[in-house]
């Protein structure tokens, strides 16, 4: 065998030493892109998050994303009189568009080669959703955002972003949060809230911790796919959640 095969299986040594998992998918809230702003997209919150992200891509990881479209709307909460579930969740389905639209934008500012696929087919913005493509993306090096939840109604982006680590072979799902961790209550109205740094799903299910929603923890229970809760908003959190490092809470099976 000659030298340059032994240089490239070095490489692919160091490079693989640098995280502890091949493929990942982080679950971002719309409500990151908030930053100082009540509504709709922060641009300084954005470029942090798009940063972030880098320093978890730099780590040879294949990595896609689940982003939400709360800053924008939410389906379940901000539908009035005039709008039926539905609809709102229609409505709260393109809003995730949007976001993935300019996250996308904010990452390939960066660097980064990212594409867009969408539940609900929209091809002059996005891809359509097609898990055999969403896996080549990665395979190549992109960064691969789902947006439009599962093109359906009555699903969270929590419940999209299991379907979606499923489908495309992750080995964990990593949700970023405002918080570092899973409290027994909610840390910002009881201050005797305790962290939990591990639990499993059953416990996340009865105890009705508010983690994700019942189906997300349900689907990942079923399909042994871990969940990583940690706190978005604390530097390098991402890239250490992609390394294997403790952060967080851990939600696993027992």
């Amino acid at each position: 065998m000659d030298s340059g095969f032994w240089i490239q299986k070095l490489l692919d040594t160091f490079y693989n030493s640098l995280s502890k998992f091949k493929r990942v998918l982080l679950k971002l809230s719309g409500e990151a892109l908030l930053g100082r702003e009540k509504h709709g997209i922060d641009s300084k919150a954005l470029a942090h998050i798009a940063a972030e992200i880098k320093k978890a891509y730099e780590k040879k990881i294949q990595l896609a994303i689940v982003i939400g479209g709360g800053n924008i709307w939410r389906g379940a909460s901000d539908r009035g009189e005039a709008i039926d579930r539905v609809t709102a969740d229609n409505m709260g389905m393109l809003a995730t568009i949007i976001n993935a639209l300019a996250l996308q934008d904010a990452l390939e500012h960066v660097g980064i080669p990212t594409r867009v696929q969408t539940a609900i087919e929209i091809t002059k913005l996005a891809e359509p959703f097609i898990r055999r493509k969403a896996m080549r993306h990665l395979e190549k090096g992109r960064i691969v955002i789902f947006a439009g939840g599962t093109g359906n109604p009555y699903f969270t982006t929590d419940t999209t972003a299991a379907l979606r680590s499923v489908e495309i072979g992750c080995e964990i799902l990593l949700k970023a949060t405002k918080v570092d961790g899973v409290y027994t209550d909610d840390p910002h109205r009881n201050l005797k809230a305790k962290k939990l740094t591990e639990l499993t799903f059953m416990e996340a299910i009865r105890k009705r911790l508010r983690i994700m929603d019942t189906a997300a923890l349900s689907l990942c229970m079923e399909n042994r796919m871990p969940i990583v809760v940690f706190n978005l908003h604390v530097a390098g959190n991402i890239a250490r959640a992609v390394k294997g490092q403790k952060v967080g809470t851990l939600i696993k099976e027992s």
